[in-house]
């Protein structure tokens, strides 16, 4: 009996050796990052999150927020692409600054929106990023009220806009927006972050037009020509080059460390990854570690999720068909799902997902139209962690009538009125006698 005691106990222990790394393995990516995520870019299903609602620095992620409120003035009409821009005084100073990654712009010059735009989303260029702000509030610190209302538009939490580039204050050589401190920095969750990005790809997907862009020369042709390399070294021609890369934005400071907010496609699938602050195994930050940290992210949404249908349209609870009808031609009405529910999963997830039924209403009086609403069907997980959706929305779907159910005639009203009086007395006394 020990012998079986001892064996049994040994297959227990080597059985929990095995299988743990499994489970470590489906909530653990070994990503060495203050936080990450990891969304489907269509629906904005959330495939993976790590420290996702903690503020952290943005550094020139904040850009984003810039070139959404150009690409809405563009398309407004109150920019347009050949605008010229004059420089300032500010915009002057920031750029002779090539330490903050900038074109050098001319003191008595004047440049293109396009040109400001180019140089903003491939080379994060600071001064030309503050002329755009420029050019659609008049100066930053009205610029910031705009990125404010956005960010309060696309129900964005835990942010803090305090300059239009994403540079520590202290940068800005005291022309830091009022209402600012002098050291402030731009800070944002990474669930925000994929948030900001997933809005700005939706409404703006002409952005990755100019975001996959790996070289390009600043004012080509003329004596002041720059060369501009994309610091999104994940694309195709650079060198942590990345199947499917296209865009979106970098950035790094001290205060921020080195973050990356990427979105890659592949046979139709397009994922966003955030990451911030990412280090390498020993605890050092770095290019190369971000961009690590978002090759794991894009391997794990690839390589373990596809898009399923976990519930179809018209189905029908077995437990609940149909609904009652009063004073209609027929005495029920068959009910549906509407719509079906997919949405990227893991192939091993897919039978962890239940419908469940709530009815609004139990009954209903004739006439009744087909796909009147009768309530919703919700998909739950019966074990795991569902991480939702990127904008709060829900997996629900309506369920609705299949058939239409005209009013019964006068008459059939009548003999259904005494029907239900000769019911209802039975009923009492039968349950008085009882």
């Amino acid at each position: 009996m020990k012998i079986v005691s001892f064996l049994t106990l040994s297959v227990l222990l080597f059985s929990m050796l095995i299988t743990t790394p499994v489970a470590q393995a489906e909530t653990d990516l070994g990503l060495t990052v203050d936080a990450a995520i990891l969304i489907d870019a269509d629906s904005g299903k959330i495939l993976y999150e790590q420290n996702a609602n903690t503020s952290l620095g943005i550094a020139s992620m904040t850009k984003m927020m810039t070139e959404f409120l150009l690409l809405d003035a563009i398309k407004a009409g109150t920019v347009t692409w050949d605008q010229e821009y004059r420089v300032t005084d500010y915009t002057y100073k920031m750029s002779q600054n090539r330490a903050l990654s900038n074109v050098p712009l001319r003191a008595d010059g004047t440049y293109t929106i396009r040109e400001l735009y180019e140089a903003m989303v491939i080379y994060s260029a600071n001064a030309a990023t503050v002329g755009i702000a420029e050019t659609i509030a008049g100066t930053e610190t009205e610029f910031l009220k705009l990125m404010n209302a956005k960010a309060e538009e696309l129900g964005l939490e835990g942010y803090k806009f305090v300059n239009s580039t994403g540079l520590n204050n202290v940068d800005l050589m005291g022309m830091h927006p009022s209402g600012t401190g002098a050291e402030d920095e731009n800070v944002m969750s990474a669930k925000s972050t994929a948030k900001l990005a997933y809005h700005l790809l939706k409404e703006h997907p002409e952005v990755l037009e100019t975001s996959k862009i790996a070289k390009k020369q600043f004012r080509e042709g003329t004596s002041d020509a720059i060369n501009m390399d994309n610091w999104n070294f994940m694309l195709p021609e650079l060198v942590f080059a990345y199947e499917g890369v296209d865009g979106l934005k970098t950035g790094t400071t001290t205060f921020a460390g080195h973050c990356f907010t990427g979105t890659a496609e592949r046979n139709g699938t397009r994922l966003i990854a955030v990451v911030m602050k990412a280090v390498d195994a020993n605890g050092v930050g770095s290019y190369k570690a971000r961009f690590d940290a978002t090759a794991k992210l894009f391997d794990y949404g690839f390589g373990q999720f596809t898009k399923q249908e976990l519930l179809p349209a018209n189905h029908v609870f077995e437990e609940q068909k149909t609904v009652k009808v009063t004073k209609g031609k027929a005495d029920d009405v068959a009910i549906a799902t509407k719509e079906p529910i997919s949405f990227m999963i893991k192939t091993s997830d897919k039978d962890l997902y239940q419908p469940v039924l709530n009815l609004s209403n139990e009954e209903l009086e004739a006439a009744v139209e087909q796909d009147t609403v009768v309530g919703k069907a919700t998909l739950e997980r019966s074990e795991g962690t569902d991480y939702g959706f990127i904008d709060g929305k829900e997996l629900t779907v309506d369920v609705v009538t299949t058939a239409s159910v005209e009013r019964a005639s006068g008459i059939s009203l009548f003999f259904q009125g005494i029907g239900k009086f000769f019911s209802n007395l039975w009923g009492s006394v039968t349950g008085l006698f009882s």
